[in-house]
């Protein structure tokens, strides 16, 4: 990878006028905090670092400042738990991630918010554009090999973290970013005009709450999406729900629930018979530890999800004639969350699935734990 170009407040444009095939950057030094983000235009890869202020933020104070009182600090401010963590505070800027691409703001009336945005491949790739969404409690970081091996298959791909998810801003909830399916869904839509997504593209949707909210987006925008892939994500009214969500949903119970820095990858294990390696875990940890913004995003979006509404309406919505777009369901038949039945009752009254890939050997997100067997069933399937 090039090495970091930087550019001063003054000489840098906004991210957000960054078109995503720049190749070239001017140089300055920077001091202060910093928003990481990378540029690509074909597979070269050049980094760029925008400076942000306190006030840029969302009202973050200087590098100096004293750390407030956390009343869950024997969880996010563990000093042995953290320097056992040889990361950097974004792991995109060791290519941990894939290739980050840049850091977003959005604007919420008064507030704005960063958000990381990952990426593989080229504008110039000639079968089009993928989206990734993942899924609670995790990050875009499980997409990093299938979007590296897709962009060498020929597709530009995307993988945002959710704001309140991996290492996207956490805003406070109600100052700002409710967590609700609403603004999920706005954000998205800021998402796709930041990025300059115009024509129809491939969505490729994982995981609960705010994966599900990815697939109530579809519904309402399928003009914008020429076919659609599920992976392991509840489709029916009768979907389960994972132990961890009604924990999060208990008041009180859920305040400290929330706060265990192992959560996501224990979750991601606990629904598969794949074992997460110590550096994987890391990156899916660090964000706990970094502060105790990422448990309480995670949930104040548990608990502002209508589960039953919003399952009868995906099972609702693709099952109906307004629906016209291909489904693809590549489904890790190990998941202990969601069984390969939930696929297949799914199947029975949508004619929209054109195929269910049953994924051997992964669980609830094979995009992690058996990631080229997921390659295999997108590349034949777009």
């Amino acid at each position: 990878m090039a090495s970091p170009l930087l550019c001063s407040p003054s000489s840098c444009p906004s991210p957000l006028a960054l078109p995503v095939s720049i190749k070239e950057a001017s140089a300055a030094s920077l001091n202060g905090p910093k928003a990481w983000g990378l540029l690509h235009g074909t597979r070269r890869r050049v980094a760029l670092i925008v400076n942000a202020s306190g006030d840029e933020k969302g009202g973050k104070g200087g590098e100096d400042d004293p750390p407030s009182f956390n009343p869950f600090g024997f969880v996010t401010d563990n000093p042995s738990s953290r320097s056992a963590i040889q990361l950097p505070e974004s792991p995109a800027e060791d290519g941990n991630v894939g290739q980050m691409l840049y850091s977003k703001r959005a604007n919420y009336g008064e507030t704005s918010y960063w958000e990381d945005i990952y990426g593989e491949g080229s504008s110039n790739n000639p079968h089009g554009t993928i989206v990734f969404i993942h899924g609670a409690p995790t990050q875009s970081y499980s997409y990093r090999v299938v979007m590296s091996q897709m962009a060498d298959a020929g597709y530009h791909c995307f993988a945002p973290d959710w704001i309140g998810f991996g290492f996207s801003d956490k805003p406070q909830p109600g100052y700002g970013f409710l967590y609700t399916e609403e603004e999920f869904h706005s954000e998205f839509d800021r998402l796709l005009a930041t990025l300059d997504i115009n024509s129809p593209f491939f969505l490729v949707v994982q995981g609960f709450i705010v994966g599900s909210y990815g697939l109530t987006w579809a519904l309402k925008n399928s003009n914008k999406i020429t076919k659609l892939t599920i992976l392991n994500s509840p489709l029916n009214v009768s979907s389960p729900l994972p132990g961890l969500f009604q924990k999060l949903r208990i008041p009180l119970y859920g305040e400290f629930t929330c706060q265990n820095a192992v959560m996501a990858e224990r979750f991601i294990e606990a629904g598969s018979p794949y074992v997460l390696k110590l550096e994987k875990a890391d990156v899916y940890r660090l964000p706990y530890l970094a502060s105790s913004g990422p448990g309480f995003a995670l949930l104040e979006a548990a608990r502002k999800a209508k589960f039953k509404d919003i399952l009868g309406r995906i099972a609702a919505g693709f099952s109906s004639s307004s629906w016209d777009k291909p489904i693809l369901l590549a489904w890790g038949v190990a998941d202990k969350y969601l069984p390969l039945s939930e696929a297949e009752e799914f199947q029975k009254g949508n004619p929209g699935v054109v195929k269910l890939k049953p994924i051997e050997g992964a669980g609830h997100m094979p995009q992690e734990d058996w990631p080229e067997k997921t390659v295999e069933a997108l590349r034949t399937f777009f």
